[in-house]
């Protein structure tokens, strides 16, 4: 009798657990299936009015237009997008706070903050690739210079003497103009500002005469007439400045520094909530609406899989690293 009542009691704490696993994974599906049904946080880990910003409010409309989930953006800057990144990997996993990322908090900042909070590859699922956004090289109109060849041959013939602005070390135009020098032998001084705004304004005001950056923010200058653009850092020209030549036509085949961003979540969350995640992302990148948006800021859609997205980070901590090293670029 005794072992009876054993073995009874065994059986019903085996199916007791085996129901509770069908329960776990009957919620699990069923919260997959039913995402969002709370509003959903996207942190922007800079300042307002960024490209950062514009494109992580382009895809929060998109999302909210879909699901009728309001999707409410948190802009928390600080430490080259560090802040704002360690924020989203310590979260829950559960699909309801992601980041929009970028070239710096997700393939810059492990080589430039040596205590770096977070791992891009091991603290954070790829959920969707966003947009491609090309750096445009500019000058201020009294350099010179027409032209990259021009250009270069004015560094080289005034080593140090020429200076270029960005947002700050580590920064996406610090990078791509640190690159720029490795590639084309030259020296500029650099001038780091507490973000791109003060930049741009500088160059338009002629206290700094060259500035390699986001085409978002210089793109209204430059068709102003108040700077000069020599090149982007694209492999093609851009749609939004199709007369503009790109680093590679000017002389320097292979050259390609656009800046990338992107969407990620904690990792652990479930793959069908980031699938699902990365469809929506994907239509809305993909409408004509949004393309038109994008390209007008001169950024371009790059809708892809997820995997796909987290090869791209793990080759551009790669590609950058040296860059950083050579440069001797410092976190501010």
């Amino acid at each position: 009798m005794v072992k009876s009542t054993h073995k009874l009691i065994a059986a019903c704490a085996l199916f007791m657990g085996a129901s509770g696993l069908f329960y776990a994974e009957s919620a699990d599906a069923q919260s997959a299936a039913s995402y969002p049904g709370k509003p959903i946080r996207l942190v922007v880990p800079f300042t307002p009015g960024g490209s950062t910003d514009i494109l992580a409010r382009a895809i929060g409309q998109k999302l909210n237009e879909a699901w009728g989930q309001p999707v409410v953006i948190d802009n928390v800057p600080g430490a080259g997008g560090s802040i704002g990144a360690d924020k989203v990997a310590k979260a829950p996993a559960d699909g309801y706070t992601l980041l929009m990322g970028h070239i710096g908090t997700l393939a810059v900042n492990p080589s430039l903050y040596p205590n770096l909070p977070y791992d891009p590859v091991k603290s954070f699922a790829p959920v969707a690739w966003v947009a491609r956004v090309p750096n445009v090289l500019v000058v201020h109109p009294s350099v010179p210079a027409k032209n990259v060849q021009e250009l270069v041959a004015l560094a080289k013939a005034k080593p140090g003497q020429l200076n270029y602005g960005s947002g700050g070390n580590g920064s996406a135009a610090n990078l791509a103009t640190e690159y720029f020098k490795l590639q084309t032998n030259t020296s500029l001084l650099h001038i780091p500002y507490r973000g791109t705004a003060p930049a741009v304004t500088d160059l338009v005001g002629g206290q700094i005469q060259v500035l390699f950056t986001g085409a978002p923010a210089v793109i209204n200058q430059v068709k102003t007439g108040q700077m000069r653009a020599l090149a982007v850092s694209s492999p093609k020209r851009m749609d939004a400045l199709p007369d503009v030549p790109t680093v590679a036509e000017s002389g320097f085949p292979g050259f390609e520094a656009d800046q990338w961003y992107g969407v990620v979540a904690p990792v652990g969350t479930p793959a069908d909530i980031v699938a699902k995640l990365n469809t929506q992302i994907n239509l809305a990148l993909n409408s004509p609406e949004l393309k038109t948006r994008l390209n007008t800021e001169g950024a371009i859609a790059t809708p892809d899989t997820p995997a796909n997205f987290g090869k791209l980070i793990v080759r551009e901590i790669a590609r950058w690293k040296p860059v950083l090293s050579n440069g001797r670029v410092k976190a501010d």
